[in-house]
């Protein structure tokens, strides 16, 4: 079974941001309805079986943000999960899947700001970067100058990746300029770390919210949008995705800029890491589908794409508890 080479994050060329163009949002309209029509058809009429499923899974890996983001987080949990990105899938079942000399590791691993360090000690000579998330997450709601001194800490600790929040006021507001104004200054702030800005898209009120407020924030030269804290009531749909992956679309129309696209929040079976790569293929192509355009926060997902790689290898199922995340 071969899969394609993939290039690392670091190789990702930055989006340097556009002035502020109201102009992008004037007229922003989105259809509910053929919204939902697109999306359902999504999991139920694409889909790749056998050995097809198998690759795209072992893909799947390579584009996983796998992350912990608890209050009890420690060290040695930390730790356990940097080994798990480092061999994601278990020696023995990736030689009898025939690929036994396969380099596979997750895309990054993302912590709290306070769990940097220990990440970056595990991860040393791993080429795995350590994304950060910053800015009062998830609330967002810590004063700005806290927000900017916590994502320059985070760089100098040594996270190559930085995961804003933005504030959700500015949009249910309308207050656009100020939106941008803050991703900006976050923008500055991460230095050479690159930069995904969290959108919250449960708590943005409307789709037509989520396509402006992504437009704003890659004018504001974000690397990367994401849907989601896993915080919220509502995080990843295809519905959102749907949104900001053609306001993705719509940006590179206009500027020549790639921006990537991290769902987050909710994704738990191989199934929905499928739906979400189809998705990518569909409507960005194939190079939004690599982890320097492309990942999955998560961290109960790669227990069950083990799972079903192991199906596809032996015939059935181990049970959760034998998996070194389970």
């Amino acid at each position: 079974m071969a899969t394609a080479t993939i290039p690392q994050a670091h190789m990702l060329e930055r989006n340097p941001g556009t002035p502020f163009d109201p102009g992008a949002l004037e007229g922003a309209l989105v259809n509910r309805s053929a919204v939902e029509r697109r999306t359902a058809t999504l999991p139920t009429r694409r889909t790749v079986k056998k050995e097809w499923q198998a690759a795209w899974l072992l893909h799947a890996i390579k584009t996983i943000d796998l992350t912990t983001l608890s209050g009890d987080d420690t060290p040695g949990t930390v730790r356990r999960l940097c080994a798990k990105a480092r061999q994601p899938v278990r020696a023995e079942l990736l030689h009898d899947l025939g690929l036994p000399h396969l380099r596979l590791t997750t895309g990054a691993v993302c912590v709290y700001h306070e769990m940097v360090p220990t990440a970056v000690a595990a991860l040393e000579g791993s080429g795995i970067p350590v994304a950060a998330v910053s800015t009062g997450f998830p609330a967002g709601l810590n004063p700005h100058r806290l927000k900017l001194q916590e994502i320059e800490a985070s760089v100098a600790a040594g996270a190559s990746e930085i995961d804003i929040v933005i504030s959700r006021r500015h949009v249910l507001t309308g207050n656009w300029k100020a939106l941008y104004q803050e991703v900006r200054d976050f923008r500055e702030a991460c230095g050479p770390a690159h930069m995904k800005s969290i959108l919250a898209v449960g708590e943005l009120g409307t789709l037509k919210n989520v396509f402006k407020a992504s437009m704003v924030c890659m004018q504001a030269g974000s690397d990367f949008i994401k849907t989601s804290t896993g915080k919220e009531a509502v995080n990843a749909t295809l519905q959102n995705s749907l949104v900001m992956v053609r306001a993705i679309r719509a940006y590179y129309e206009q500027t020549g800029h790639k921006v990537g696209f991290k769902p987050a929040g909710g994704i738990r079976s191989a199934k929905q890491a499928l739906d979400w790569l189809i998705l990518m293929k569909e409507e960005l192509g194939l190079e939004w589908m690599q982890p320097h355009l492309f990942r999955i926060g998560a961290s109960a997902l790669l227990n069950d794409i083990e799972r079903q790689l192991e199906h596809f290898a032996y015939g059935r199922y181990a049970s959760m508890q034998y998996q070194p995340l389970g």
